[in-house]
């Protein structure tokens, strides 16, 4: 086993976050059948799945940033998510008057 770094555990952390985000915003970019974007977005996904996995490997104690980083990155950006559907929803709503 390697040395614990936490200045890398907090990279993964940051970096699965991040990956999350960028799932979200690959799953809205399929449903509104934009291939460019989702194809753009993907290949950020496996960058920062690869960097996760090559730092893991080596020490499987960075596991755990990079679940912690998921689930908050996952969490964030559906929250994120349904504060701008419920903004657009207010904003259709007042536009009718």
């Amino acid at each position: 086993m390697g040395d614990f770094s936490w200045s890398v555990a907090l990279l993964i952390f940051t970096a699965y976050c991040f990956a999350d985000w960028l799932f979200t915003i690959y799953t809205v970019s399929i449903v509104s059948r934009r291939k460019l974007l989702a194809a753009n977005v993907g290949v950020g996904i496996y960058i920062m799945g690869a960097f996760g996995v090559v730092n893991y490997v080596a020490d499987w104690r960075y596991i755990i940033p990079m679940c912690v980083g998921g689930w908050v990155g996952t969490y964030v950006s559906v929250w994120h998510e349904a504060v701008k559907d419920k903004r657009n929803a207010t904003e259709n709503t007042t536009d009718g008057c």
